[in-house]
């Protein structure tokens, strides 16, 4: 008798168990003036969706909000996170780097961190808005990435009810992950 093949995972998931909290997805409540929702997926290297992944999200906050974001994904790897737009930050502010202010200033964007089975490490990105062009165009570390084809893996595009941006772990059009 076989009890069937065992998982090639290494570890997890255990996110479930006591990381996401009920206020998590909700870094500023539903209806709060300028409120935005950012909704995505996270996949991965054969666009298949990953049902146990956490999406964390940080942002520059002068004094308005926590900042902090939590979202476990659910079976189709869907995660949603409901926050302010950033605005602009003097380089290295945004990220918590020492030597802030020197050079252009970073573009709205939200730090991104995803935990899922089989990483044994985090990894991390950004998410960028598709509707800040000239802010996206003189951001140094979207300028970094040559390739436009990458580079576009940043950028949250636009709907209806706010912004979409899935996350892909591996595979054809994987997102850019930075090493930190």
């Amino acid at each position: 008798m076989s009890a069937g093949r065992t998982p090639s995972q290494t570890i997890g998931p255990f996110f479930a168990v006591s990381l996401p909290w009920p206020d998590g997805p909700r870094v500023v409540a539903e209806g709060t003036p300028g409120a935005i929702r950012i909704e995505g997926r996270v996949l991965d290297g054969i666009a298949g969706p990953v049902p146990d992944a956490l999406v964390e999200t940080w942002q520059r906050t002068p004094g308005r909000i926590r900042g902090f974001g939590r979202c476990a994904t659910d079976a189709d790897g869907r995660w949603t996170i409901v926050t302010l737009k950033p605005e602009a930050s003097p380089r290295g502010e945004a990220s918590g780097a020492s030597g802030a202010g020197g050079g252009p200033p970073e573009a709205p964007h939200i730090a991104v961190s995803v935990f899922a089975r089989g990483l044994l490490k985090r990894v991390v990105t950004r998410i960028y808005f598709d509707d800040e062009a000239a802010a996206n165009a003189g951001d140094p570390v979207l300028a970094s990435i040559a390739d436009p084809a990458a580079r576009r893996t940043l950028i949250a595009e636009r709907v209806p009810d706010g912004y979409r941006f899935d996350i892909r772990l591996q595979g054809n059009g994987e997102t850019v992950f930075f090493d930190v």
